[in-house]
């Protein structure tokens, strides 16, 4: 895959995840683990951050989220975690799955783009099923901008392309 075409899929992609992070950090904390609300604002955050963090690994085999996280995401009963993640434990979820996000798109190639990767909903390419996660993550973070409009007026600024970290490009 040529360099400019991972350049676009990474500023677009980063975009999206950034846009998660903005509405990550606008969340009061009033609003963060309200229980009178379903689903709970962390809860959709973290379901967001699970499936972001899988579908990079492009299978679900041998798939481990990094600590304090578990697998309840994958469980057909629809088990939810013990307790509500707290705000900086997914500000740290987030960034393990930006990272790995620029660096699975930085190492894409056409053999892996045309990986077959196969999940109970069907089977993809690891081209689009990149994509189909960029959709995922900015649908959620769009969901949680819409929250956070009703409940405190908060307006989400667009991100063009992927902020810069310091360390990054």
């Amino acid at each position: 895959m040529n360099a400019a075409w991972r350049t676009i899929i990474w500023q677009q992609f980063g975009a999206a995840i950034d846009m998660l992070d903005n509405v990550l950090l606008a969340c009061p904390d009033t609003l963060w683990a309200d229980r009178s609300r379903q689903p709970e604002f962390w809860y959709v955050a973290y379901h967001t951050l699970f499936w972001l963090d899988l579908y990079l690994s492009g299978s679900a085999e041998g798939f481990t989220p990094p600590a304090p996280f578990g697998l309840e995401e994958l469980d057909p009963a629809g088990l939810l975690p013990e307790r509500p993640y707290t705000k900086d434990e997914l500000h740290s979820f987030h960034e393990h799955c930006r990272q790995k996000c620029r660096a699975t798109v930085e190492a894409l190639t056409d053999e892996t783009a045309d990986r077959s990767c196969r999940f109970p909903w069907g089977e993809i390419s690891f081209l689009e099923l990149l994509l189909y996660n960029m959709r995922h993550a900015q649908e959620h973070a769009a969901q949680l901008s819409f929250i956070l409009g009703q409940q405190i007026g908060w307006a989400a600024d667009w991100v063009v392309r992927a902020k810069s970290r310091p360390g990054s490009a």
